[in-house]
């Protein structure tokens, strides 16, 4: 495991929900807590997964926002780097020294710009999507100002429908442009299909992604002859992977949720029709919440409401169990149905969150555990780091 923080001073139940050392009995709620023997087991999985079909796996970093977790990918599962969608989120990866940092995102304020064009400064690879040839002259002057090389992945819009060009030409007078511009390098593709990742059947998926591959190939093929190969042809995501590492065209992963998982990618199907938290990959993230009342027979009343999740997705599922479900929340409240009232005031139960990525987001700290106790607390490093 990573080194720890130095926690001289730290006070559980006001700094931080738990030390190192502690049983999990005693850590405070809610929190997020860490199954670490789940995520290291994920983690080796798709790491041997990529090695095994010739691709790089550059985990995505705004799902756990944690240099620790991404020092674990890179250490146990062969992770070649990490994406980031912003730029001080990558700053923060890039000081707590990660060499390979893709911004999979564009980048058009100038404040910001300025500070992309800094981060090779402290000794990582620098890579930015680009879909507007308007964008390529800023970041050439930023790049030559600070003496860095920017490289730089023309984005497409293959099926999302958020940022992203749409035809060869595009891709390659952007392409051009950029070659052709001091400070910057021409690297590939950024080719990710988001709107299909939570599509629950396989073939759905598939037929998405068919489309997909044969309009990213296209754009490479055009690259091809204009004498500009991409290097890297970057994509893919949990729901998706697999597509991807067998089209012939991609050589890069961008998986991030299969690390945690979340109720909600739980519920996709693989090729057999088996839910993907059931056997593809485990639950290793969970918001530890504690009962605080019981008055009303049929319900419990826990602790982690809406400012301890994120329910865009939908609401948590209580893990593990099925006699209790949780139902509802309010900011501070969570209610559990209980008919056989088998809860009782400050149980703990673990709760699967509906979408992992913004519910780290509004944490300080992992609590990861082993056998009973608390083995690390890592701070949630990237937390806040929207800009």
């Amino acid at each position: 495991m990573n080194k720890q923080t130095n926690f001289e001073g730290y006070e559980v139940g006001y700094d931080i929900p738990a030390l190192p050392g502690m049983d999990e009995a005693d850590i405070q709620t809610p929190c997020l807590i860490l199954d670490l023997d789940a995520l290291e087991r994920n983690i080796k999985k798709m790491g041997d997964y990529a090695k095994s079909h010739g691709m790089r796996h550059r985990s995505h970093g705004k799902m756990h926002k944690s240099v620790d977790v991404q020092k674990l990918q890179e250490s146990l599962g062969g992770a070649v780097g990490v994406c980031c969608q912003k730029v001080s989120e990558a700053e923060v990866f890039a000081r707590g020294g990660i060499k390979d940092i893709l911004v999979s995102n564009q980048v058009r304020d100038p404040a910001k710009i300025d500070r992309l064009a800094r981060l090779p400064k402290y000794g990582c690879r620098t890579i930015v999507c680009v879909d507007d040839l308007a964008n390529v002259a800023d970041l050439s002057k930023a790049a030559s100002k600070h003496g860095t090389t920017l490289e730089v992945f023309v984005e497409i819009d293959c099926g999302a429908g958020r940022c992203g060009v749409k035809t060869p030409e595009e891709v390659v007078a952007i392409a051009k442009a950029v070659a052709a511009a001091p400070g910057l390098k021409f690297t590939g593709i950024q080719a990710y299909q988001g709107a299909m990742q939570h599509m629950d059947n396989y073939a759905d998926r598939k037929a998405k992604l068919d489309t997909a591959i044969a309009q990213v190939k296209s754009c490479a093929d055009a690259l091809e002859a204009a004498g500009l190969k991409a290097d890297l042809v970057s994509g893919g995501g949990t729901g998706s992977y697999y597509f991807e590492s067998n089209s012939g065209v991609y050589n890069e992963l961008q998986c991030g949720s299969y690390a945690f998982m979340d109720a909600d990618y739980g519920r996709i199907l693989d090729e057999n029709g088996h839910r993907i938290d059931q056997g593809e990959w485990e639950n290793a993230l969970f918001i530890l919440t504690s009962v605080m009342s019981h008055a009303k027979a049929d319900k419990a009343i826990v602790d982690a409401g809406l400012k301890a999740q994120s329910v865009d997705s939908g609401l948590p599922v209580v893990f593990g169990r099925t006699d209790v479900k949780y139902v509802k929340c309010s900011d501070e409240h969570g209610v559990v149905e209980d008919p056989q009232g088998v809860l009782k005031v400050n149980d703990k139960l673990r709760l699967v969150p509906g979408h992992c990525d913004p519910t780290c987001n509004v944490h300080d700290w992992y609590v990861g555990v082993r056998n009973g106790k608390v083995e690390v607390v890592w701070p949630v490093s990237a937390r806040g780091k929207a800009y």
